[in-house]
């Protein structure tokens, strides 16, 4: 058995005593807590059933199926995989090993600092009780509700670990170390914030902190009118659960950028792909997706990659930077799979509904982008890629709606002009073609190898009787696009009915387009 604590993963083993996870208690069976102990007393020891028998079942007489359920609630408990285990192997017909990268750790006592927890395979976050800086003691409901309402909402960010309300709220109401906090706790990232009440007028603030390195990711405050309680804490959790998840995606690509690919894991392949596609140029796309083959070959049963290099390979062909052909069959295949390993994944959807899109099937496109949006209703990249589904199904104003409602939640956000051709694309549609062109321009400047808003703009500039501006553009566009003809158009720009492949042809053409 033990005779000292140790840490592993995102746990704390203690002898005599129990499974920590951060502040909050890992509830075990008593002898799977002592199989547990015994197993991870003896690191790297392959360890036969009898053995183990012995050891916990020394007393008692009982089966194999006792052992066996003891081994599942482990499992369970420390969110383990016996195909990809990372804690308990088993070794057929021989027994088990605990894997662990432990380490020796003091236990938590009065007076004394606990052990840093080893940081969880993925990005984690902390978030800490609001602090209530009002005078009113009746807005401290009000803070925590906030508190409590970001850790539900962040909780639905599928590849962020989220430390539990009851693991932070030993810190409400003192002032803290975020550094001692993320140690105490085993996370990256910590939010916390300050709600203070004048009058009728709320004011919140909340900032993101990296408390490895210290630095600050993301900040804002909240000027809000008191009306319907509930009403302004689920707007301030939304547009706050909003911001930080492109934020804490940012901050992850730039610390993989930093380290040498060959010793990047799964997430941080992942993460680091992303940095590029939010580029929107050829050759980002290109490294994006050698980079996540990559990681789908080493981890081909990580959903997040699979749902990364699907949506990249067909947003790649709609902007005439790949073969829609030749990758369409892959797409739809890594889409399938992310949603067979974590159907409630939006990543996953959303890579199967742009495959559905650039298909023409549009009803399976857009069920698949509300899918994505109602498993994060917080998630501006899921209103923006459901309102980029709907503008090329002609449903201009709904779509607009949505893409609105992405640049509100995250106005920084980097897929902001995804948005902007969003919303082009909507006015296109419907025959505004001024301000179809006015918004490419605008998405083209903050994206300017976004080749999809360049095309457009010259077949709303010529829809607006601005030819020539118009033909000396798409000489532009064609330098990047050699290839592009209304052939290939009709193949790989997908408006969904003849009616706006049609009128879209038609600015192409006027534009001089063949």
């Amino acid at each position: 058995m033990l005779d000292q604590a140790i840490a592993f993963g995102n746990f704390r083993l203690e002898p005599n005593g129990g499974l920590m996870s951060g502040a909050r208690e890992v509830r075990l069976t008593p002898k799977a807590l002592e199989l547990l102990s015994f197993l991870a007393g003896h690191p790297g020891q392959v360890i036969t059933k009898d053995e183990l028998f012995a050891a916990v079942w020394h007393k008692s007489e009982v089966g194999d199926a006792a052992l066996v359920t003891c081994i599942q609630e482990l499992r369970k408990a420390l969110r383990d995989n016996a195909r990809r285990p990372r804690y308990i192997e088993t070794l057929h017909r021989r027994g088990y090993r605990f894997i662990g990268k432990a380490h020796a750790a003091r236990r938590a006592t009065a007076g004394t600092e606990r052990s840093a927890l080893e940081l969880p395979d993925r990005p984690s976050i902390a978030v800490l009780p609001f602090a209530n800086m009002s005078d009113d003691p009746d807005q401290d409901h009000f803070a925590d509700g906030i508190s409590e309402d970001l850790i539900t909402g962040l909780s639905r960010i599928r590849w962020l670990f989220v430390i539990a309300r009851n693991s932070t709220f030993v810190y409400k109401g003192r002032a803290v170390d975020v550094t001692r906090v993320a140690r105490d706790l085993g996370v990256r990232y910590v939010l916390e914030g300050s709600v203070r009440r004048a009058g009728k007028q709320l004011r919140i603030s909340a900032q993101l902190i990296d408390a490895i390195s210290g630095a600050h990711h993301w900040a804002e405050r909240y000027d809000r009118e008191l009306g319907d309680i509930f009403a302004v804490q689920d707007e301030l959790t939304r547009s706050v659960a909003a911001a930080i998840e492109p934020s804490l995606l940012t901050a992850e690509g730039l610390r993989a950028l930093s380290r040498s690919p060959e010793n990047l894991g799964a997430w941080e392949l992942v993460a680091r792909a992303q940095t590029h596609l939010w580029r929107m140029t050829k050759e980002d796309y290109e490294t994006a997706i050698d980079t996540l083959r990559r990681a789908v070959a080493l981890h081909p049963d990580y959903a997040p990659a699979r749902s990364l290099l699907a949506f990249s390979l067909m947003f790649a062909a709609h902007m005439g930077w790949t073969d829609r052909v030749r990758d369409a069959f892959a797409g739809r295949e890594h889409a399938d799979r992310a949603i067979a390993l974590d159907d409630r994944d939006p990543w996953g959807h959303t890579a199967l509904g742009y495959w559905a899109l650039m298909e023409k099937r549009t009803e399976e496109a857009i069920a698949a982008f509300r899918r994505a949006l109602d498993l994060n209703p917080n998630s501006a990249a899921a209103h923006a890629h459901l309102g980029h589904g709907l503008a090329f199904a002609g449903q201009d104003q709904e779509a607009i709606e949505h893409a609105e409602d992405a640049i509100r939640l995250s106005p920084f956000d980097p897929m902001t002009a995804l948005c902007l051709g969003t919303i082009a694309v909507s006015h296109y549609t419907a025959g505004r073609y001024t301000d179809a062109a006015r918004y490419t321009t605008e998405a083209a400047r903050i994206r300017p190898g976004f080749q999809g808003a360049h095309r457009l703009r010259c077949a709303g500039l010529a829809q607006a009787g601005q030819v020539e501006e118009a033909r000396a553009l798409l000489a532009t566009v064609r330098r990047q696009q050699p290839h592009l003809s209304i052939d290939w158009i009709r193949s790989n720009v997908p408006y969904q009915t003849p009616e706006l492949m049609e009128r879209f042809l038609e600015g192409m053409r006027k534009a001089g387009l063949s």
